[in-house]
């Protein structure tokens, strides 16, 4: 997942989560809880820091807040316009 320089979006994100929870990318729905689809904190920690990679100044804590890929998109793109992305 060490993708420095890559841009992250949310295909990446759908991917990358789909790929941990060793399912595909179209089971998982913007709106699913993603708790529920068994992600736990061991394995949102390793997204976190393969999504830092790309530069993006992400924490564990902006995405243990919520529990859906969508709301995880909006911390997201808040941090990339912060950033100037």
């Amino acid at each position: 997942m060490d993708r420095t320089g890559d841009v992250l979006d949310l295909e990446r994100m759908r991917a990358d989560v789909a790929r941990v929870l060793e399912c595909e990318p179209a089971d998982i729905g913007d709106d699913d809880n993603l708790i529920d689809l068994d992600l736990d904190s061991m394995r949102m920690l390793g997204l976190v820091l393969a999504w830092s990679n790309t530069g993006l100044p992400l924490e564990f804590s902006q995405l243990a807040e919520h529990t859906t890929l969508r709301q995880w998109w909006q911390v997201v793109q808040r941090l990339q316009a912060a950033q100037g992305a």
